[in-house]
């Protein structure tokens, strides 16, 4: 058996971001690998040490990515693939170029974060399961290896529901499905000495970003009178519909 993380590299959130020219620049940013990719590689972990096989990691990205790819491997991924690219690309490009390094490889599954943090896009993993042709069950909660068959529950807007499908298939993940693990000392040094095996990523864009901005929002700070408790109940209301609009 096969199971496959794909995984990205994102600015930590807690990094000052700055724009140069018409570009975010990244270059002050602290890049770790996305918490939702974690949950990925933390079940492709528990899936092969239930089942036995292979667990392996796959990263898109520029050449630092291969920092978020050696923090996979030190918890505990056999080997990783290193799918190269330079600047952006949309999910649907991002799936082709993986589809056919991910046929290579024949997984039993691919797992991958339900949501990225940089660009809040939950597009990925359906358009992994597309390029495949294989069935896809979003923000899992709980997944079982049956035959050759899964069970997995998922999240929907009110509720939860269990399904079953045929593998190989694409689950994307998210908190709740599991703990994902610390690296350990040894682990970490076991992984600077692991497989990453490099691939020009051949994809054929269709979305082209052509500037970035961060959003400033201005902050106004307002002190209301307490004397009037229930006149301050009333501005507060007020203030939260009118000004703010979140009510």
């Amino acid at each position: 058996m096969k199971f496959v993380a794909v995984i990205r590299q994102v600015p930590d959130g807690e990094s000052r971001l700055k724009v140069q020219g018409n570009r975010v620049d990244l270059s002050g940013a602290t890049m770790i690998l996305d918490q939702m990719d974690e949950y990925a590689v933390e079940e492709a972990l528990r899936l092969k040490e239930k089942h036995g096989g292979e667990a392996i990691v796959v990263g898109f990205g520029p050449e630092r990515t291969e920092e978020a790819l050696r923090t996979a491997l030190a918890m505990g991924m056999d080997r990783g693939v290193h799918v190269v690219h330079e600047g952006y690309a949309d999910p649907v490009a991002v799936a082709e170029a993986l589809a056919g390094v991910l046929r290579e490889e024949a997984p039993t599954l691919v797992l991958t974060g339900g949501q990225q943090a940089d660009w809040d896009s939950q597009a990925l993993g359906g358009a992994l399961a597309e390029a495949l042709g294989v069935p896809v069950v979003a923000w899992t909660t709980a997944l079982e290896l049956e035959g050759e068959t899964a069970r997995a529950k998922h999240d929907l807007d009110e509720g939860a529901e269990w399904v079953r499908v045929r593998l190989p298939a694409v689950f994307t993940t998210q908190q709740g499905l599991n703990e994902p693990r610390y690296p350990t000392l040894p682990g970490i040094m076991k992984a600077k000495k692991k497989e990453i095996r490099k691939v020009q990523a051949n994809l054929t864009p269709r979305v082209f970003l052509l500037a970035e901005e961060i959003q400033e929002r201005a902050r106004l700070g307002r002190i209301l009178d307490g004397k009037d408790p229930v006149a301050a109940a009333e501005e507060l209301v007020r203030l939260l519909h009118e000004e703010a609009k979140v009510l």
